[in-house]
């Protein structure tokens, strides 16, 4: 295996768990314009779960 010489300095922990909960921040926004779309397709297509 080969071993990481490399000069770069990591990014700090801080930053680290930033991006993670950045990146899921996103994830999670994503999921939820995805749930609104789909949710207005189905109300333009009469597929509601209105009260009867």
């Amino acid at each position: 295996m080969a071993e990481n010489n490399s000069k770069t300095p990591r990014p700090s922990w801080p930053k680290r768990i930033a991006w993670l909960v950045g990146i899921w921040g996103a994830s999670i926004a994503a999921l939820a314009i995805a749930a609104y779309l789909l949710r207005i397709v189905m109300d333009l297509a009469g597929m509601t779960a209105g009260n009867p």
